[in-house]
Formats: C-alpha cells, sequence, structure tokens
C-alpha cells in the first residue's frame, strides 16, 4: 500500500463533535484514536477513543484542525474510510462508512471482509 493508498477521511461534522469532547475532557494535545478490533457481530468492530499519545506504527491525519490516530494494521481495513458524526432522534454516534467492508451489521458498529 503506497502513502496515498492509507487514507481516513473525517467529515465537518465529525470533527466538531471530536472538538466539543475534547473540551469538555479539559485536556490539550489530544488525539482522536479510530481501530478496529476482533468482535462484534460481523466479526470486526471499530473504536474510537480519545489519545495523548502515539506509536511508531501510527498514522495521523489532520481533519478541520482534529488530529485522526491510526495504527497501521487497523488502516489496512480502513483505507478509503469516512468518519461522520450523525444525530438523529433516536440517537446521536460517530459513523464510520468503510469501502473495504462487504457487509455490516444493522447498527453499524461491527463489519466483515
Amino acid at each position: 500500500m503506497t502513502q496515498n493508498d492509507m487514507t481516513l477521511d473525517m467529515t465537518e461534522a465529525a470533527a466538531k463533535q471530536v472538538t466539543d469532547l475534547f473540551s469538555a475532557e479539559g485536556k490539550t494535545g489530544l488525539m482522536f484514536r479510530v481501530a478496529v478490533t476482533s468482535g462484534g457481530c460481523s466479526g470486526f468492530q471499530y473504536a474510537f477513543t480519545f489519545d495523548d499519545q502515539k506509536t511508531e506504527e501510527d498514522h495521523c491525519f489532520e481533519h478541520h484542525g482534529v488530529t485522526v490516530v491510526c495504527d497501521e494494521t487497523s488502516l489496512e481495513l480502513l483505507k478509503g474510510s469516512v468518519i461522520d458524526y450523525k444525530q438523529e432522534l433516536i440517537g446521536s454516534a460517530f459513523v464510520l462508512t468503510n469501502p473495504n467492508a462487504a457487509s455490516s451489521c444493522g447498527c453499524g458498529s461491527s463489519f466483515a471482509l
């Protein structure tokens, strides 16, 4: 995979929500970490956390003032994905549109290749 193939995008709505959550934490230097773990009803699941550390294998992306961090293994499964934030009557959540997923569960938090 070339550096150009290793993309992870974030919408302005998601960046605004992350910025608001960072402000509520009251800590500076936070990054938004996106990862893939095994589990969920489809085999893999998305994980979103705050982090103030990065490792040598992490890739960093800047979007709308937010630093998004993703480890190399997760990025292989997420390349070309877009992180969004959806607010609906039934709730609000970060949503990841992953072009590499062959299928996903109804809740959208897990996927299969």
